[in-house]
């Protein structure tokens, strides 16, 4: 693709506790726009797609061990309104203390031959709280769309909570599509394991944590983006 074609959108959101402001996004035909929302507040997104371009958004929220309570509410909508389009979202999010993050997602598939891919992942300890709301729809007129849209969470804490709510809504015949949600906790035979072979607890265990997080990180392309999300996102460990 053409460099003129490609861009980094940045926006300046402002940060808001109960109020939502929304931002809006056109992606001209054939661009690229690649964007990365870290620990951005109360977002509310609404981006149209047309013909042939691509959209690579990722967002992501953390805090060190010690820093204030991280609350937010976020809002994406995506629409492919032309043919061809490219759509891959990401969202991590590793909370701790009282944090409470909610992240809704309603994507749209108006027209054929469109591919998207929707990852989120949920690391919650001590008392936080997580919601995802997932919808993705693929209209009559979309076909041969190829759609997948997941949503994966570790709970670190019995006190940890997550609400999860992935919606999935074909009216064409001819697409691939797919959507699910697991929720679990650390895997207690692989810490067993790690330790057998001179792994203390500790480091085992953040290691299995930085192993479930970096399949949405090492989808940043952007280097210096990816080590600035590894920081802000592992020291809240």
């Amino acid at each position: 693709m053409n460099s003129k074609n490609q861009a980094i959108q940045t926006f300046n959101f402002r940060l808001f506790t109960f109020n939502v402001r929304s931002t809006q996004l056109h992606i001209s035909a054939g661009q690229t726009v690649e964007r990365i929302l870290l620990n951005e507040r109360d977002v509310d997104l609404h981006i149209v797609q047309e013909a042939g371009s691509t959209l690579r958004m990722h967002v992501l929220y953390g805090r060190s061990e010690g820093g204030s309570d991280l609350t937010s509410l976020s809002r994406i909508t995506i629409e492919q309104v032309g043919e061809g389009c490219h759509t891959y979202l990401y969202g991590l999010a590793h909370l701790r203390g009282n944090d409470n993050v909610q992240v809704e997602v309603r994507l749209t598939h108006t027209v054929g031959n469109g591919e998207s891919e929707q990852l989120f992942k949920y690391v919650l300890a001590d008392e936080a709280k997580g919601a995802f709301y997932g919808g993705l729809t693929i209209a009559p007129n979309a076909q041969q769309t190829v759609a997948h849209q997941t949503n994966r969470n570790l709970l670190l804490s019995d006190k940890a909570a997550i609400r999860t709510r992935p919606q999935l809504e074909i009216y064409a015949d001819d697409v691939q599509a797919t959507h699910g949600s697991t929720t679990g906790q650390l895997d207690e035979a692989a810490l067993f394991y790690m330790q057998q072979r001179g792994i203390g607890y500790d480091q085992a265990r953040n290691l299995l944590i930085q192993a479930f997080m970096l399949e949405v990180i090492d989808t940043i392309t952007n280097e210096s983006e990816r080590e600035k999300a590894i920081q802000t996102l592992f020291g809240s460990r």
